[in-house]
């Protein structure tokens, strides 16, 4: 049977904690004000203005903006704007020893919070909500924190993660940052510290590492999921990467 006070308490005392997920949308009448708790703000439609410690502009889908205890800010954003607010107690390492207050976030964490606006707009249940803070948090430390990059870098990333299958050319990525080929190069590296293709290869290792270790498909079937038609192209590229073939890793 179903007992209402126990959810209660337990998300009372999830509440005392200061750890919790909830979905919000933010006043076109902006307040400057500041809380004792950490509080992350993660837009899933539409962009929020906002003004904290150096950092002053707009923060969109895919991105995310640390606000840490006691710092004083500033929102604003559309009132059809709605966000994924989190609220911590601590923050994991990487976010706590950083400077950098807002930063993009990587595929899995997107796609989870698609499923906390889901969760949270559906069912109460305080223990379900405390496993998906949990989740949340170690998803968060496994963020690596690029800085806010250039939108028109951020649209060429986009593509690269939705078409990681196909035969990526600098020229087609320049043109959906609609960049020249030399300034799409040039800004990306500036942006992301690394090459366009050296970042395509990174992600490509990293999804291949991922379906090695998760999946049964074969590897000429992991090879073409990640843009090599050839599995001895995916072999070589795999053994460079990880100095073993992907037939050792998946042993």
């Amino acid at each position: 049977m179903y007992n209402c006070n126990k959810d209660k308490i337990d998300r009372t005392l999830f509440t005392i904690m200061k750890n919790l997920l909830s979905i919000r949308s933010y006043s076109t009448k902006p307040t400057l004000h500041s809380h004792s708790f950490h509080q992350l703000v993660l837009p899933l439609r539409g962009v929020i203005n906002i003004s904290v410690g150096n950092f002053s502009g707009k923060v969109a889908p895919s991105e995310c903006v640390v606000v840490k205890a006691n710092e004083e800010h500033l929102f604003t954003a559309d009132s059809e704007a709605r966000f994924v607010v989190v609220d911590m107690e601590s923050l994991p390492f990487n976010i706590s020893s950083s400077q950098c207050l807002v930063f993009t976030i990587n595929t899995s964490l997107r796609s989870y919070l698609t499923f906390i606006e889901n969760q949270l707009e559906n069912t109460v249940n305080a223990q379900l909500e405390q496993a998906m803070f949990e989740l949340f948090s170690l998803l968060l430390a496994e963020q690596a924190l690029l800085p806010k990059v250039d939108n028109r870098i951020g649209m060429a990333i986009s593509f690269i993660e939705n078409n990681i299958a196909d035969h990526l050319k600098i020229k087609r990525l320049a043109e959906s940052a609609f960049l020249s080929e030399t300034q799409f190069k040039k800004i990306f590296k500036q942006q992301t510290g690394m090459s366009v293709m050296k970042y395509v290869t990174k992600l490509r290792m990293e999804k291949a590492q991922a379906l090695l270790t998760h999946t049964d498909y074969p590897l000429h079937i992991i090879g073409e999921k990640i843009g090599y038609k050839e599995p001895s192209t995916f072999s070589r590229k795999f053994s460079q990467y990880f100095g073993l073939s992907p037939t050792k890793f998946k042993k």
